[in-house]
């Protein structure tokens, strides 16, 4: 567990490095990133009674890993990468609880993360069980969206030269289709990841 999470951090450290070399002299504000997500993840869900709403649970899931993104950056931003915060974090995420109202959870994270402008692990973690989520869901799910930003840097997304969709697909269906027949606890995991998105962009060209 403790080893998934330090990837993780190295893998967000390198992607805010690749956008900005010195993203963390900059101080940027990954809490109010954090509570807007949580507010579009509310919407998602689905909270006006004066209106039939279905929660969109694929949704859900992927605005938790957008803002676990932003919380590691956070975390990072405080501390640095070392096998002490992925060990602590580990042990924060295994502190599971669930609450019967996921919207209460949600706005208890939001409360927290504007007072305190901290990542709560714990009231994440609160909400990834919420979602029927564990660690190796969020590992799954963030690697692959890592890699695929990583991916679409490499290949002219920033000049506009990136094929979003590739033989009537778009590249995040790509994504899910290869990461359904990878196995995500193999040490190459990641580097699996890029070559098989490598191989069906080439494809196209």
């Amino acid at each position: 567990m403790s080893h998934k999470i330090l990837l993780m951090l190295e893998m967000q450290n390198e992607m805010n490095t690749k956008v900005h070399p010195q993203w963390i002299e900059q101080n940027f504000a990954w809490d109010r990133a954090i509570w807007i997500e949580c507010a579009e993840l509310m919407d998602h869900h689905g909270w006006k009674w004066w209106k039939k709403q279905q929660p969109d649970i694929e949704q859900i899931k992927l605005e938790l890993v957008d803002i676990w993104h932003f919380g590691l950056s956070l975390l990072i931003q405080t501390s640095t990468v070392t096998k002490e915060l992925s060990a602590k974090i580990a042990d924060e995420l295994a502190l599971e609880s669930h609450s019967e109202d996921f919207l209460k959870t949600v706005e208890d994270f939001s409360s927290n993360t504007l007072n305190e402008k901290q990542f709560s692990v714990p009231l994440f973690s609160k909400m990834l069980v919420g979602m029927g989520m564990d660690l190796d869901n969020l590992f799954k799910s963030y690697v692959g969206k890592n890699v695929l930003n990583f991916f679409r840097q490499d290949h002219g997304y920033k000049d506009g030269t990136y094929i979003k969709v590739w033989n009537g697909k778009e590249d995040n269906e790509h994504l899910v289709e290869i990461c359904e027949v990878l196995d995500s606890n193999s040490d190459n995991f990641k580097g699996d990841l890029y070559k098989n998105l490598e191989n069906r962009y080439q494809e196209i060209n």
